[in-house]
């Protein structure tokens, strides 16, 4: 056995450890590209079709993906499209400890994200 094969190996070991627990970790709060295009979109309708916006955009969505898991997100982002809708499938969106709960952890997420990236 050479000198060579006995420290690659514990090496390619260790590499191999350490996969699974990056990609796990990038899997946990990874958002789909769509996902983050239209926040993107509608954040540069608000402020404006620069580039400058493009940029800032996209560094609060990429903020907020770092503190919020991607379900999460989504439990926000419908609970908000619901509250704007009318009628009475509508109201439980509009009421209730959990919806407000939901909303507020975007909304700090959100706050904190553009406190960075604006």
């Amino acid at each position: 056995m050479s000198a060579r094969s006995l420290v690659a190996g514990p090496a390619f070991a260790l590499v191999l450890g350490l996969m699974p627990q990056v990609g796990a970790a990038q899997a946990v709060n990874d958002y789909p590209t769509n996902a983050r295009a239209d926040f993107v979109f509608v954040c540069m309708a608000t402020n404006g079709q620069t580039r400058e916006m493009l940029d800032r955009c996209s560094c609060v969505i990429d903020q907020i993906a770092e503190t919020l898991p991607y379900d999460k997100y989504v439990s926000a982002e419908t609970v908000m499209r619901m509250r704007q809708t009318t009628g009475e499938r509508s109201g439980m969106f509009k009421q209730g400890g959990m919806m407000t709960d939901i909303v507020a952890e975007f909304r700090r997420a959100q706050a904190e994200a553009e406190v960075m990236c604006f």
